[in-house]
């Protein structure tokens, strides 16, 4: 799952710092970042992936064409975990420096 997490990162254009990163996938403009602008940023690369668009990557579909198949529910439910611990103060957003901590 993690591989298709940091694809993420490939496949919107590169982003040079913390306040770019946070403009770019806070879409309502408030400063920060919700759950489900992060979902929605998050699940780009599986979305782009998924080529049958049965909500699996599977064979072909998979990051480096192996591994397990992937549901996008449990691909859903690795993004919220991540979110929830990335998310320090425990507010629901993330902040730029939320955002680009090292996981926890």
């Amino acid at each position: 799952m993690w591989l298709v997490c940091a694809a993420a990162g490939s496949a919107h254009a590169q982003v040079q710092d913390s306040q770019e990163y946070l403009k770019r996938m806070d879409t309502d403009g408030d400063g920060r970042v919700s759950r489900d602008e992060y979902l929605a940023w998050m699940s780009y690369a599986f979305d782009q992936r998924d080529t049958d668009h049965d909500g699996v990557l599977q064979g072909e579909e998979l990051p480096g064409r192996r591994g397990k198949p992937i549901t996008r529910a449990a691909h859903r439910a690795t993004l919220i975990e991540r979110f929830a611990r990335q998310d320090a103060n425990g507010d629901g957003y993330l902040s730029a420096r939320e955002l680009l901590a090292p996981p926890r």
